[in-house]
């Protein structure tokens, strides 16, 4: 069976690639605005949908996995900063909160969809502007929902990290994602 990482993410191509199954890499071209009033949950949910089905157009007969990952803070998405005020912006709004990172997943081919949303609470610790530039300048998180890297130096902006699936928060929940490979028939140990 084919597989098809409809990502262009560094992050995501790094964690499928843990799972040791031969995978080819498509970009997906979806709009990622939200819709009035759409929750985080169901807007990541809905892009991990899209971009799945955008690849699979493109490659029929291919399992295609789409992802998506957006911030929950307080029922507002923040999604990728773009850039530097944006990210300090971001930080200072999550400073000595907790937010949810709702990442989805959705494996398809053709008309057969299995999908699945985790949840990963992050309580950062109170940052100073100070910290915060420092941080930005250093990891420079731009391309990353909520403007860090836990992976990285990102780590040190928290008191605690809460999920069933570490590397959901990284792009990509693995520990779903498998299972529904395995639902689509993948062997996976």
């Amino acid at each position: 069976m084919k597989l098809v990482l409809g990502s262009t993410s560094p992050y995501r191509r790094e964690l499928l690639a843990r799972l040791g199954l031969p995978f080819d890499v498509a970009r997906p071209e979806v709009d990622e605005s939200p819709a009035p009033g759409e929750t985080p949950a169901h807007l990541a949910l809905r892009l991990a949908r899209a971009k799945a089905a955008a690849v699979a157009q493109a490659h029929p007969g291919a399992w295609v996995i789409g992802s998506d990952q957006v911030a929950d803070l307080d029922g507002q998405p923040l999604g990728k900063s773009g850039g530097r005020d944006a990210a300090i912006a971001q930080l200072e709004a999550m400073s000595a909160r907790a937010v949810v990172f709702r990442t989805a997943v959705s494996v398809r081919c053709g008309d057969i969809a299995h999908d699945a949303v985790d949840a990963t609470r992050v309580r950062f610790r109170p940052l100073s502007r100070a910290e915060i530039e420092r941080y930005v300048a250093a990891e420079q998180p731009f391309d990353c929902a909520g403007s860090f890297k836990s992976e990285g130096l990102g780590i040190t902006l928290f008191d605690a990290i809460e999920t069933s699936d570490p590397t959901a928060l990284i792009g990509l929940p693995l520990i779903a994602t498998a299972r529904l490979l395995r639902a689509a028939g993948f062997q996976l140990p």
